[in-house]
């Protein structure tokens, strides 16, 4: 191989004239491999660790001396990556001063560039498993059934030797939403036993296992709730009664805890991240840290914790359990989204709240979770078509967000994924658009059809998986959404306690004949003939029989015939909002300085919106804006328009408040103190909290001035990187012995016991005199790996803010 040495590049300044040199315009790909070392100079910032203890970033970040751990390489070209969170698991691209010059450096191993050679065998397939244990489906289309028969061998290879699914060719393990979306779609259908052992792979003390996430797991993410999803459809098609009661007290406890530590009694939203949307930076603006992406409301994980809801409810009343809160847990939900999440003059749902004390709705479109607004109901007729005329489509495909991020590489921003474009189109198919349906089933069948497999996502600009950050053939979930186009949309099949209802929509396009052999629905085993087009049916019969409804009774018995004849009606829809690719501008970062913030300009940014605690409150197209004099609280923040109108996120905000707003309790002087010696806390000391030591700590507080107040605090969790593990801490503030809230102190970096931040803060009204504060471990307080629940606590901190809920 070769070897090539990088010119010096300066840490946080714009890299050297002769780094183009590095490159060769004539040869854009390595024709050898090349070891590649790549140097930086760190001497200006170990000047500023020595001198002053710390180096301000350009964003006006302080790293301490203390805190520094390394410095890294990241990028695009294998073997880098742009993962950020996980690079101090990563030594081998570590940057290092081995001479203590200043100068550190790292050697990468690039491999040469292998053009792929034509083999006619990787441009067909050809079934090679038996499937004959599945539905036999057969149409006029070619292309249909061989995707169909090509889905069901992927799934077939899905199956673990344990019997359960895995979620992919590259992802032997098993997901909860993984899973649990994927048994929604189809795999309740197809393979109920195997659905049911990979739901009980995802349970642990009687509870649903949120898997490994941001900030240590559950709560920051709370989609595990997907899983009632898919047990309720497991019943449905196999009317299990052992099964149901397994599910419902599963659920049951589940949902019990998230009230408890997820619920939002102000808005009547669940916190939590978004579902399925769970890498950081690929769907937050970058300043969202794990307790901001607790805080955050989101369309998706709301749209599946109201369902849960109405499902429990509906178990409960099979079951003849005693009545419960569910159905009005539910309606809040419901109610939250359509108040707080709806955009009229989009006409389509937003992305999520987000800020601090103070949040703003995120207006960029959230595929699944619009989908999902659908299909459960959430979303009334009137809004179910506006979302299919108004949310943004690009030529390929539904994105799962749009507009997409810039300077963000393709997964989830920038990315199309079949089995969200799945329940996209059986959204569409409910609200009878027949162009988003036409649309959904073009980029389901091209990408599987072109890559002969189906593939995890694909970049949202190519059409291609080639570019995407992570990718895998036999997507579990891609899978089951192929297959769910012929149960869920063509043959229209909805499963209810009471029976089998047939709901067929084929566009006009695709008209012709159908059947679909030896599916296995309860006790019987059906043969299902569909001919003709249309949203209408003209007959249904059941073994010759002409019947009222296109509808099965759950206690049939037996082999049985069914002949649907559509009655070739024209569906009639609006066209759908079929846009270009776009990327927002990027996320403005903001700096306090003398009474004004300043910024610097924004790449294609015309004007930028000034905000005060999550309102709009002045439009401006210059990089500054004086902050009028108050000592009350504020949080400002920026947002950059471009001349389409497209918004970028909100800056990270920026806090205005006097002194005497602010309380601080020091912990040391309540609770047994840590006899280990970390830097960066305040005070004399801090203590551990853990479930045996200081499980209840006692905090009095003396109020002068009444008000509204925000109680967080300043914490340290080493359990575990941003990105991944399960030891997220979780304690109960209570005042007077009445619980306020969840206080949830997240990981913050592996080890990482002197890097101290905030947690999420709880608002309460506080009269004028003593209060006793307490923070407890509770029952609820359970995280997903049980056994470890620590961090380490500085102090607790109270601020007067505004109460915007009385403001007109």
């Amino acid at each position: 191989g070769k070897r090539a040495v990088s010119p010096i590049y300066t840490f946080g300044a714009p890299d050297p004239e002769e780094a183009g040199s590095v490159q060769n315009d004539s040869e854009p790909y390595l024709q050898n491999d090349m070891d590649f070392m790549i140097r930086l100079n760190m001497r200006h910032v170990l000047v500023d660790f020595k001198e002053k203890g710390y180096f301000e970033t350009y964003d006006g970040e302080k790293v301490m001396s203390d805190d520094f751990r390394g410095v890294y390489v990241a990028g695009g070209t294998e073997p880098l990556s742009w993962e950020f969170e996980s690079l101090p698991q990563k030594p081998h691209f570590k940057l290092r001063d081995p001479d203590g010059d200043g100068i550190y450096e790292v050697t990468v191993r690039f491999k040469q560039f292998q053009m792929l050679e034509y083999n006619a065998d990787d441009s067909r397939w050809e079934l090679q498993h038996d499937v004959s244990q599945y539905p036999r489906y057969k149409s006029d289309i070619v292309l249909s059934d061989a995707l169909y028969n090509m889905s069901l061998e992927e799934l077939q290879l899905d199956i673990r030797p344990d019997g359960a699914f895995m979620a992919g060719a590259k992802w032997p393990g098993v997901w909860t939403r993984d899973i649990s979306y994927s048994i929604l779609l189809s795999l309740a259908m197809l393979n109920p036993d195997a659905s049911k052992k990979s739901l009980m792979a995802k349970v642990k003390k009687e509870r649903i296992i949120q898997d490994t996430g941001t900030g240590g797991s559950w709560p920051v993410s709370t989609d595990r709730m997907t899983w009632a999803l898919a047990a309720w459809e497991v019943y449905l098609v196999t009317g299990d009664g052992d099964w149901l009661k397994t599910a419902y007290h599963i659920i049951k406890n589940s949902a019990e805890d998230d009230l408890n530590t997820a619920y939002n009694h102000e808005t009547g939203l669940m916190y939590g991240e978004s579902s399925f949307l769970d890498w950081r930076e690929q769907t937050y603006p970058r300043w969202m840290d794990p307790k901001d992406i607790y805080r955050s409301q989101n369309l998706g994980t709301n749209a599946v914790h109201y369902q849960t809801y109405r499902i429990l409810e509906k178990m409960a009343a099979i079951l003849g359990e005693p009545e419960t809160v569910f159905a009005e847990t539910a309606k809040s939900i419901r109610d939250g989204i359509n108040k707080y999440l709806w955009i009229d003059e989009k006409g389509f749902y937003g992305q999520y709240l987000y800020g601090r004390n103070y949040l703003s709705l995120s207006p960029r479109s959230e595929t699944l979770g619009e989908a999902l607004t659908v299909l459960f109901d959430i979303a009334d007729e009137n809004q179910q078509h506006s979302i299919f005329e108004n949310t943004p489509v690009i030529a390929f495909g539904a994105p799962c967000i749009f507009p997409q991020i810039p300077n963000i590489p393709p997964y989830h921003n920038d990315g199309i994924w079949p089995f969200v474009v799945s329940y996209w189109t059986w959204a569409a198919a409910l609200a009878q658009n027949t162009n988003a349906v036409e649309h959904g089933l073009a980029s389901i069948y091209r990408a599987a059809a072109l890559f002969l497999t189906n593939k995890e996502n694909f970049v949202a600009s190519t059409a291609d998986f080639m570019g995407t950050e992570i990718n895998s053939d036999r997507q579990l979930w891609s899978v089951a959404g192929n297959l769910a186009m012929v149960y869920r949309v063509l043959f229209g099949m909805k499963f209810t306690p009471e029976g089998l209802l047939f709901q067929p929509f084929i566009p006009k396009s695709l008209a012709g004949t159908s059947s679909l052999n030896h599916f296995e629905y309860r006790n019987a085993k059906l043969d299902i003939k569909i001919s003709g087009y249309g949203n209408q049916i003209k007959s249904f019969r059941f073994d010759g029989e002409k019947m009222e409804q296109a509808f099965i009774p759950n206690n049939v018995n037996g082999n049985h015939s069914i002949e649907i004849e559509m009655a070739n009606n024209e569906i009639k829809s609006p066209a759908i909002n079929l846009r270009e690719n776009t990327f927002a501008p990027e996320t403005p970062v903001v700096k306090s300085s003398a009474g004004t913030l300043n910024w610097e300009p924004v790449d294609g940014a015309s004007t930028y919106f000034i905000y005060k605690n999550g309102k709009h409150i002045q439009t401006t197209s210059a990089n500054h804006y004086e902050i009028p004099e108050t000592d009350e609280y504020s949080e400002y923040q920026v947002l950059a328009v471009d001349s389409r109108g497209w918004k970028s996120f909100l800056s990270e905000p920026v806090v205005i408040t006097g002194a005497a707003e602010v309380i601080t309790i020091q912990a040391e002087k309540f609770g047994a103190r840590s006899d280990t010696r970390y830097q960066g806390y305040s005070g004399s000391g801090y203590i551990p909290l853990d479930k045996e030591v200081n499980n209840e700590i006692q905090f009095p507080v003396k109020i002068e001035a009444p008000g509204l107040y925000a109680i967080d605090v300043h914490y340290a969790n080493g359990n575990g990187p941003i990105n991944t593990n399960n030891k997220c801490a979780i304690r109960t503030l209570s005042m007077h012995g009445e619980r306020v809230g969840a206080v949830i102190m997240a990981q913050r970096g592996i080890e990482q016991w002197d890097d101290w931040g905030f947690s999420n803060s709880l608002k309460i009204n506080l009269p004028e005199g003593e209060h006793q504060l307490s923070l407890s471990f509770t029952e609820s307080d359970n995280n997903m790996n049980v056994e470890v629940n620590f961090a380490l606590l500085d102090y607790v901190r109270l601020i007067r803010v505004p109460d915007m809920s009385r403001e007109k």
